[in-house]
């Protein structure tokens, strides 16, 4: 199995697993107030990651933890967790998926000035175009432009740059230790917001806590095929794989929330996943061997 193939296989598991992931968790917060969910989701995930660490024979804390850049990586995922998570509270979870597609598109243009990587004047373009269905979703006009869009923009800009950072960690940390490391940042998230809402639960259905749970279990099986992802071949072929993630959470959001996302949605949804499978296309040819 080539590296490119191994990742983008990989990237559709984990782009699974987050829409599962996403979804437990948005029925969740409407029992369980959002900052308490969140630590316990990122406790939860922390604990399998840690256990996964010790059957393996390794350590659960490297010290490598504290280089320079898995703090810097730290710091931007916990940027893009804590708006991320705002986001699903307030904003519809098709919405927020969507706009999410834009992450490879952002991971290709980061990859292309961070790493070398050659883009061509097609790809370049097909960015653009990606971008635009971006903004056709964000509707940046006076009268339509809802203000709560920024929080999944900013949320899948964070997520971005953990997924650079990510390829520039270092080799010998293995997926489980940066799981580890990534729900330590969920947790220091949850209590962020749990410290500006510092409420207890009411009387919250039992099939809330078991959505937490659940949720942590997919969060694990996310994060480390996340990371097996874009460590295995190049960042321009496996990234636009993160489209699976928006096509799951469209039929999750529409069969378990009866969300109908617009037409101009819709419509910037398919330029963003469009462009990014052309982007997947021109990469896989530029990496195939000449006969």
């Amino acid at each position: 199995m080539s590296t490119n193939l191994r990742g983008s296989l990989f990237m559709v598991l984990s782009m699974c697993a987050f829409a599962g992931e996403d979804a437990f968790l948005k029925y969740a917060f409407t029992e369980i107030p959002r900052g308490m969910a969140f630590t316990l989701f990122g406790l939860i995930a922390l604990a399998i990651c840690a256990a996964l660490s010790v059957r393996a024979g390794e350590r659960v804390f490297p010290v490598a933890f504290l280089s320079r850049g898995l703090l810097i990586r730290s710091a931007i995922e916990l940027i893009g967790r804590l708006f991320f998570t705002l986001s699903l509270a307030f904003v519809s979870l098709s919405l927020t998926s969507t706009i999410l597609q834009a992450t490879p598109l952002v991971v290709t243009l980061g990859a292309a000035l961070l790493f070398g990587e050659k883009v061509g004047p097609r790809r370049w373009i097909a960015m653009s175009i990606g971008f635009a269905g971006v903004l056709l979703i964000l509707r940046p006009t006076p009268s339509m432009f809802d203000p709560l869009v920024i929080l999944p923009v900013i949320g899948m800009l964070g997520f971005a740059g953990r997924d650079l950072a990510t390829r520039a960690s270092p080799p010998h940390v293995s997926g489980r230790q940066l799981g580890t490391l990534g729900f330590i940042v969920v947790t220091a998230a949850g209590l962020v917001m749990w410290a500006f809402d510092p409420r207890l639960p009411v009387n919250p259905a039992p099939a809330a806590w078991g959505a937490v749970i659940v949720a942590g279990v997919f969060g694990t099986v996310a994060y480390n095929s996340l990371t097996i992802a874009m460590r295995s071949g190049e960042i321009s072929v496996v990234a636009p794989f993160r489209y699976t993630r928006l096509l799951v959470a469209l039929v999750i959001a529409y069969l378990a929330f009866g969300e109908r996302p617009d037409a101009l949605t819709l419509i910037g949804g398919a330029l963003i996943v469009a462009t990014g499978i052309f982007t997947l296309v021109r990469s896989g040819r530029k990496a195939a061997p000449a006969p």
